[in-house]
């Protein structure tokens, strides 16, 4: 008699297409909800690319409820202020105090390392169960009876009841579900994370924030790893983007883009790396992010500037959105995924497309030249440095329904 053949395993309940910061943290909140997950990730191995990144009260907020705070922040930084300068003569212009911050929202604001977030959430995966599946191309996606499947470069197919595309910015789902472009800013972004010894000479503030604000071009700085790292960020309007050319962003734009900027942004210029360069897009807000049983997430769904410091946070908050709706709608027989995703579509366009429209309008207003820019830092100064109304909207609680959306507000730009 031959043995019994071993039962087969059951296939994923969700299938998660992209392992950046946004598919692995929904990846894990779904799994915290009892549902088996596989993540599909195109490279050969889970990493990201960059350098840091800002985390407000709204992520602070779902790392602490997932167990995860404490781990950032022994990897990252509590800077205690924000400050917004003029980069032309350094003049402060507004700031937010940080300390204050936490006490005003209950959490922190907080800088990491990109790959440190990736890493905290893609450990976080492993101890939860999550099949992390590698080399892995998705290059079409397909409804089902039952949910939906996605076909792979190699020929292979993995289907599930619910499909989420997190595959970012240029997202294969995004191009044949909705069909847009993206949009570009014509300005473009350089980074550069160093030991902070090599800087310290240059006028930085290692316990801040800060941002220098100028015409067509804006310099951001702050410490990384416990203070060991420096972190920075310059972005300009290129010449060669708004002239049509293909080749936009080069390492010449980046030096004449601050050559009539002040000290400290001039002394960080040097120190930017030269070999990558980011050309900062995004995509027109659309209203429909599901499709069946496949939901657009993240970068997928909603591309932003980066003006507000609040891409990978709102890819966090969906996937903490999606979690909380499917426990909300599941019985014994398993989540009702209809009401899942439509509430997860109700709950979060309206709020992303004001961080999208938002972020285009900052970066217009850092921007600025001329009378302007002189009017803008007036109206700046006199800002209240403990006026949160600004921020209540975003750094606010997690919006769960549409009616627990948080009061709305006139954003003033500083993060």
């Amino acid at each position: 008699m031959n043995p019994a053949q071993p039962p087969t395993p059951p296939g994923p309940d969700v299938l998660v297409v992209g392992g950046g910061i946004g598919g692995l943290s929904t990846a894990f909140a779904l799994s915290r909800e009892g549902l088996r997950v596989r993540v599909l990730e195109r490279a050969e191995e889970f990493g990201e690319v960059g350098a840091g990144i800002q985390i407000a009260p709204n992520c602070t907020r779902i790392l602490d409820e997932y167990g995860l705070l404490d781990e950032a922040k022994s990897l990252g930084v509590l800077p205690e202020s924000m400050v917004m300068r003029d980069a032309l003569d350094a003049r402060e212009l507004t700031r937010l105090d940080l300390r204050d911050l936490e006490r005003h929202y209950g959490f922190p604001y907080m800088v990491i390392h990109r790959s440190d977030l990736h890493g905290i959430f893609l450990h976080a995966c492993r101890a939860a169960g999550v099949e992390l599946l590698t080399d892995r191309t998705v290059v079409g996606y397909e409804h089902t009876d039952g949910g939906a499947r996605v076909r792979l470069a190699d020929g292979g197919v993995e289907e599930a009841r619910l499909v989420v595309a997190a595959d970012g910015l240029r997202s294969v789902a995004r191009r044949q579900l909705v069909g847009d472009n993206v949009v570009s800013s014509d300005y473009v972004a350089y980074r550069a994370a160093v030991p902070i010894d090599q800087v310290r000479a240059n006028g930085i503030a290692e316990k801040d924030v800060t941002l220098h604000v100028g015409p067509r071009c804006h310099f951001v700085q702050y410490a990384l790893r416990g203070g060991d790292m420096f972190n920075q960020v310059a972005v300009f309007e290129s010449p060669k983007a708004l002239a049509g050319q293909d080749d936009w962003g080069t390492p010449d734009e980046l030096d004449a883009a601050f050559e009539a900027t002040c000290d400290t942004v001039r002394k960080g210029i040097p120190l930017m790396w030269r070999d990558r360069w980011w050309q900062m897009l995004d995509r027109d807000p659309v209203d429909t992010w599901v499709h069946g049983r496949i939901a657009l997430l993240g970068d997928a769904a909603h591309p932003p500037l980066q003006y507000m410091a609040q891409g990978a946070v709102m890819a966090i908050e969906d996937g903490w959105v999606l979690a909380r709706h499917t426990a909300r709608h599941s019985t014994a027989d398993g989540p009702d995924w209809d009401a899942v995703l439509a509430a997860y579509e109700a709950v979060r366009v309206e709020h992303c497309r004001r961080v999208q429209t938002t972020a285009r309008a900052w970066g217009a207003l850092w921007h600025l030249d001329g009378e302007q820019r002189l009017r803008r830092n007036e109206i700046l100064r006199e800002r209240d440095v403990y006026d949160y109304g600004f921020t209540d909207w975003v750094y606010g609680p997690t919006a769960l329904t549409p009616d627990e959306e948080p009061p709305m507000f006139t954003p003033i730009p500083l993060s």
